[in-house]
């Protein structure tokens, strides 16, 4: 099945390889350090500690662990809407090498087309957006599963806004 078409004058967004410096306004890139971690369970391992604080106490949140399954989507795609979650942070880790495509913008006020930016993954990294963060919706290259931390509450945490301008999402 292929992508619905998007009209030639859309805006178009192509995705750049995820860094953590690129990414750091938007939250932590989660991915195997480079140099030595702390000896642990007797030096039979080594604990590498990423994020601190995953911030998902705010307004009676707790943490919650789920599985994602995405389906790969086909690129080019129109990026209709974004979300973001204000109480708490998200956090997406492919279960194997599974790829895929981060549209984000800074937290505050939904931004205009031009502050949104797009990376994907090499298959191993992870990310934890920050609250806030406005994001797509999971994007996967390649079909697969994602763990996923996030906050859950008996108020659901999740503000939709639609793009008066949609956008073009290349895959290159």
């Amino acid at each position: 099945m292929n992508a619905p078409a998007c009209p030639a004058d859309f805006a178009t967004l192509v995705p750049v390889p995820l860094t953590p410096a690129a990414f750091l306004p938007f939250g932590a890139v989660l991915q195997a350090p480079a140099g030595p971690g702390r000896p642990i369970n007797a030096g039979s391992s080594e604990r590498f500690d990423l994020v601190d604080d995953l911030q998902l106490g705010a307004e009676g949140g707790r943490a919650q662990l789920a599985l994602f399954r995405a389906q790969a989507r086909q690129f080019p795609l129109q990026v209709h809407e974004m979300e973001c979650h204000r109480w708490g942070s998200q956090t997406f880790v492919p279960w194997g090498v599974v790829r895929f495509v981060l549209v984000v913008a800074p937290a505050g006020e939904m931004p205009s087309g031009g502050e949104i930016r797009a990376f994907v993954t090499d298959g191993r990294q992870g990310v934890v957006l920050a609250p806030g963060t406005w994001h797509h919706a999971l994007l996967a290259v390649d079909a697969g599963d994602f763990l996923v931390i996030e906050r859950a509450a008996a108020v659901v945490d999740c503000e939709l806004h639609r793009l008066d301008l949609p956008l073009r999402l290349e895959r290159r």
